[in-house]
């Protein structure tokens, strides 16, 4: 990619300023809107941040801030990223003047991680251009992004931001077919029923839920996933293993009682006023495992860098 390219991001919370910064240390123009002022005045410094989480010694242009989309300079975009609050009607208002400001055939693009892709641009003109485009917390250290497609969506779109996403960094991730909870988070969320349901039922602590994850199968994910991972070991041995435990698996149709009272009691994790979720916290704690957990991504990532330059 040559010049000067430019990104518009629009919403300034934690996944806006990620996303921000990842185009920043690539040394992309980055405009930013945010419709609100106190969000406005902390964006430079959590997108610095970020940038500098990513090795970024502050040389590059900080991004422009907008309070309204009507106020971007529209020429020349080369990407458009939504990340406003993962509300529908928000979402659809803000493609809405998105297309009427932006003009074809500009990538228009959501991070939504609920909402399909083609729900949010219904009735819209040029939904051909828009897709899917789901990063993962922490956007601008986790490598992978979903690219989300559609019925409608055009395929030479698709590879486009696929190829934006790769000169920034990332790793696209392909969803050919717009389904909800894409590919990550239904994987994610069928691990999360059953972990949920192991201390809920008193099988295991947290801890220990957490340790069989990390310790165990989760750590060869870095290396192999879960397709290739059993291709390795024997799609057999797993058949049989299946066989066995499909039947005594959680199949719930809705959130289970137990993270829902966590919820209703405002017992969220560590953004709580009472610093619960599965675990208690103190103020300490936090940002101690905020800290470890940077750093392991940071290594984590350097892991798979690493085995991107030698293939």
């Amino acid at each position: 990619m040559s010049g000067v390219n430019k990104v518009v991001v629009v919403g300034g919370g934690t996944m806006g300023c990620a996303v921000a910064a990842m185009f920043n240390v690539a040394q992309w123009s980055v405009h930013v809107v945010e419709s609100d002022a106190s969000a406005r005045l902390a964006l430079p410094g959590k997108v610095d941040a970020a940038a500098r989480a990513l090795g970024a010694d502050g040389s590059a242009a900080p991004p422009a801030i907008y309070g309204a989309l009507a106020d971007v300079d529209w020429a020349d975009v080369d990407i458009v990223i939504e990340c406003v609050f993962e509300n529908l009607e928000l979402k659809q208002a803000v493609f809405a003047e998105l297309e009427a400001l932006c003009a074809a055939p500009t990538p228009l693009t959501s991070n939504s991680s609920s909402f399909p892709i083609s729900q949010i641009g219904k009735n819209l003109a040029t939904q051909n251009r828009m897709l899917g485009l789901h990063f993962f917390m922490p956007a601008h250290l986790v490598p992978a992004v979903e690219v989300v497609c559609s019925a409608v969506s055009d395929a030479s779109t698709a590879e486009q931001v696929s190829a934006i996403m790769r000169a920034v960094g990332k790793k696209p991730i392909r969803v050919k077919r717009d389904i909800p909870g894409f590919l990550a988070n239904r994987i994610q969320h069928a691990l999360m029923r059953e972990a949920i349901a192991l201390v809920e039922e008193d099988f295991a602590s947290p801890e220990d839920v957490d340790a069989a994850v990390r310790y165990g199968f989760g750590f060869r994910y870095i290396a192999a996933g879960p397709l290739l991972q059993k291709d390795l070991a024997g799609i057999d041995i797993h058949c049989a293993a299946a066989a066995t435990m499909y039947p005594y698996l959680r199949t719930d149709q809705e959130p289970s009682a137990y993270m829902r009272e966590l919820v209703a009691n405002g017992n969220v994790g560590v953004k709580s006023p009472s610093l619960r979720g599965f675990y208690q916290w103190t103020p300490e704690q936090v940002a101690a495992e905020q800290k470890r957990y940077e750093t392991a991504l940071l290594k984590a990532a350097r892991i798979l860098s690493d085995e991107e330059a030698n293939n």
